[in-house]
């Protein structure tokens, strides 16, 4: 009974600890801040000039939140608020022009107004099957549900419920990289904690420390082919070069992450080119490494 309150309470300590590393939840905080936009609200702004080590997601929905009266959006590298805005325009006749920036440019993204019009489970087909169409559906004020609901579309309903009831801005952390940090601290200490995939987002971690396989992870998330990479080719690529270790030049922030984890955890040296690649979804990833280097 007295090991199993030690290792609660050093559970406890973990997470208490770690959050201080842990980003803010974009996915989450995306859609509440276009629902600001699109209903002529300010929250958005209030809420991120507030907040200190933003990810660039959400430096571009800062941008795109001032850039919304006018004629041209910055949207950045984001393909969430690239989709969430281009469907809003596209619904309230607008006209917007889109300035995307890094691999956004180059992603193969439906370009068709007509979908403003499609039900749900049409829109749940169209790029590699991703839910973001769904969402910026909902966004917009459809509320019907598909059969099947995927995580995102789920945080989405969650965020329209919330945000018409006029609940308070206040900061909701990333649980995805929070509980890939807690896994991968265990994993530093030569443990063998349980993680479940939930998500797409979970995909690179559990695939490099074995909790997926990439043929049940195709089935499952078929969006991932059109992230920052392809990422079940990104990986493997990346993977072979960090055995033969040739430096990592991916650009997707996920890859990176997982990859110097999965290196730390093997106390082998990798070489990244772009490390500020990070920042799109945690930049604070460089001092969470610092603090795990500590607490091996």
């Amino acid at each position: 009974m007295k090991s199993n309150l030690k290792e609660n309470n050093s559970e406890k300590i973990l997470e208490s600890t770690i959050k201080d590393y842990i980003p803010l939840d974009k996915s989450w905080i995306i859609r509440m801040g276009v629902l600001d936009m699109i209903h002529g609200r300010n929250e958005i702004n209030k809420f991120l000039a507030k907040q200190k080590n933003i990810g660039e997601d959400l430096l571009a929905l800062k941008r795109a939140s001032q850039d919304w009266n006018k004629k041209n959006v910055n949207v950045g590298e984001s393909g969430t608020l690239y989709r969430f805005l281009q469907f809003a325009s596209w619904k309230l006749n607008l006209d917007k022009k889109f300035i995307k920036k890094g691999t956004l440019r180059s992603r193969k993204i439906t370009s068709n107004p007509k979908i403003v019009s499609y039900p749900l489970e049409k829109l749940l087909k169209l790029d590699n099957s991703t839910s973001q169409w769904a969402s910026a559906s909902v966004l917009m004020g459809n509320f019907t549900k598909p059969k099947k609901i995927p995580f995102k579309l789920a945080t989405t309903y969650e965020a329209v419920r919330h945000w018409k009831d006029n609940k308070p801005w206040v900061p909701k952390y990333d649980q995805t990289i929070q509980k890939q940090a807690e896994t991968f601290l265990k994993l530093l200490r030569g443990q063998k904690p349980k993680f479940k995939p939930a998500q797409a987002e979970d995909f690179c971690f559990a695939y490099i420390f074995g909790y997926i396989s990439k043929k049940s992870a195709e089935n499952k998330w078929p969006a991932l082919k059109g992230h920052e990479s392809n990422r079940f080719i990104e990986m493997d690529d990346m993977i072979k070069k960090m055995g033969s270790g040739k430096t990592i030049d991916s650009k997707d922030h996920r890859v990176i992450q997982t990859l110097v984890m999965w290196a730390a955890v093997h106390h082998q040296k990798i070489k990244i080119k772009y490390p500020k690649a990070v920042n799109k979804s945690w930049p604070q990833f460089w001092q969470f490494m610092e603090y795990a280097s500590l607490k091996k």
